[in-house]
């Protein structure tokens, strides 16, 4: 017997990731609960953060990419006086201080963290050295000096000081680390900090509040959980959207540049729909779309 390949279902389902679980096994249960043909998500989150995980089913995959790009809010709590391996408390302690910073040090410490930044990220993390993971290499002792990545911090706000942590709320762009800003941020300040709890409250166009619980992945009927899915489109609202006239969307779907209605910039990333649903995404040139991917509905 063949193995079976799953139902071709199209949209997003958007998780409220608990603590104690990794994005992997999320998008595994979410694709094994609907019997899905094809999954994935729009962002890792930390094995012990919690919040919005995306996961795009079929068709929708093709638009990670988009969602990826946009800005993401963490809400998040730094604890002061120790340094960890991993940069949150599941790590060792490898540095402690006994300074403690009040409110007005740590909000004239945001704005060096603040705007288009150079962040190095956490030696636990899925970032490459030489092909290989670098918590991988952590995980065996190797030492390394991973290189500065630019991130662009749209607003980075203390909420809450307490006699050993902050909460602050960060909004930023694609590839930021939070246990990094508070790394850095606890060594700005001289006393040193890791990350003690983060949510990631929404991903682009997806909220935490309409997140369903990962608990009910495993329990509710397939039905259920197909009611909750969002258009393809959805992961798409960042973008100008263009109608492909009947003979475009033809040739669009060919793989070929079609004619569209409607303006944008030349070159912009456009999305572009016909009555039947979403056609592609591509790059607007002048009354034409140039197809860089078609949406097989």
């Amino acid at each position: 017997m063949g193995r079976k390949k799953g139902r071709d279902i199209n949209g997003w389902l958007i998780v409220d990731k608990p603590a104690g679980v990794t994005s992997t096994a999320v998008v595994a249960k979410v694709r094994w609960a609907l019997d899905a043909k094809k999954a994935g998500h729009a962002g890792t989150l930390d094995p012990d953060a919690t919040g919005v995980l995306a996961v795009a089913l079929g068709e929708a995959t093709k638009t990670v990419p988009i969602v990826t790009d946009a800005l993401k809010c963490y809400d998040f709590t730094v604890t002061w006086g120790a340094e960890t391996t991993t940069d949150d408390a599941s790590g060792q302690v490898v540095r402690r201080s006994d300074l403690r910073p009040d409110r007005a040090a740590i909000e004239a410490a945001l704005p060096a963290l603040t705007g288009e930044i150079m962040q190095v990220p956490p030696a636990f993390s899925a970032v490459k050295v030489e092909g290989e993971r670098a918590y991988d290499l952590a995980r065996e002792g190797v030492e390394m000096e991973l290189a500065a990545r630019p991130l662009w911090v749209e607003s980075l706000a203390l909420l809450e000081t307490g006699p050993d942590s902050a909460r602050l709320e960060m909004v930023c762009g694609k590839g930021g680390y939070v246990r990094s800003i508070a790394r850095d941020l606890g060594r700005a300040l001289g006393c040193l900090g890791h990350v003690a709890h983060l949510r990631r409250t929404w991903s682009g166009p997806f909220d935490a509040a309409e997140g369903v619980d990962f608990a009910r992945v495993d329990r509710e009927a397939q039905d259920w959980l197909q009611t909750q899915l969002k258009p393809l489109e959805t992961g798409l609202t960042d973008l100008p959207m263009l109608r492909a006239t009947p003979e475009g969307a033809v040739r669009i779907r060919n793989g070929n540049p079609g004619q569209v209605t409607g303006g944008a910039e030349w070159g912009e990333l456009v999305w572009v729909s016909d009555p039947a649903g979403p056609v592609c995404i591509g790059r607007y040139q002048g009354g034409m779309v140039q197809p860089e991917r078609v949406f097989n509905l």
